[in-house]
């Protein structure tokens, strides 16, 4: 019989396949990005119903098929459910999970964008900090964590700016969301990524789509 594997992982994407199962996408700290199928998830009682959500983060119990895994169960240490009830909250997250999809691959490291997205889910959780910096400071370390950024930014900008810009590059995981700045550094910092994006990013983002939206609508 195989031996089931257990990863740490986020689901980053949900899709139903036929009339009972779901169709995962996990990034974990392991193996990077994997396919996993959920059977009979969508049973009432199911005890796969609950780790078949985006944004669940955990422990996830799986067997290795020839081009993806059947997951057998998990245990969730955070569903980030009080995005729920935040629509501009979910918008951003739903984001990050994008940026995430777009950047790992299957049997690669995924731990750096594991770790920044987590972080970045519960820097939206907390009422000081700007959503729209949280933003900036996730799509930076992104294309840090990829090796697809400037040391400096690419435009000129103030030195408060600039700093911010240097501080998110240097900066460990667990530091990024220590900071807040004025309105006017947070455009500059807003430019300065969106010129860096511009250059290695060449798809367009659903969720972002919305959050502008909603942004116009505000």
């Amino acid at each position: 019989m195989r031996e089931a594997l257990e990863m740490t992982g986020m689901v980053i994407k949900v899709s139903s396949v036929g009339e009972y199962d779901r169709r995962l996408v996990i990034l974990t700290w392991e193996r990077g990005k994997i396919t996993a199928f959920a059977r009979g998830a969508k049973r009432p009682g199911s005890a796969l119903m609950g780790p078949c959500r985006p944004f669940a983060f955990g422990k996830f119990k799986l067997y290795e098929g020839r081009e993806s895994y059947t997951l057998m169960s998990a245990e969730i240490a955070r569903y980030f459910e009080e995005l729920a009830g935040d629509m501009e909250g979910a918008c951003y997250g739903q984001y990050f999970l994008e940026v995430a999809d777009y950047y790992t691959r299957e049997n690669a490291d995924g731990g750096g964008m594991l770790v920044l997205v987590y972080q970045s889910l519960r820097a939206l959780l907390k009422p000081r900090i700007p959503n729209e910096l949280v933003r900036r400071v996730f799509e930076l370390k992104a294309m840090v964590v990829n090796g697809e950024y400037t040391e400096k930014p690419p435009i000129p900008v103030s030195d408060s700016a600039g700093y911010a810009w240097e501080y998110v590059v240097m900066s460990p995981m667990e530091k990024l969301y220590t900071f807040i700045v004025t309105d006017k550094v947070l455009e500059e910092l807003g430019r300065c990524v969106d010129k860096n994006k511009s250059r290695y990013i060449d798809r367009e983002f659903h969720s972002l789509d919305i959050l502008k939206a909603l942004t116009v609508k505000a």
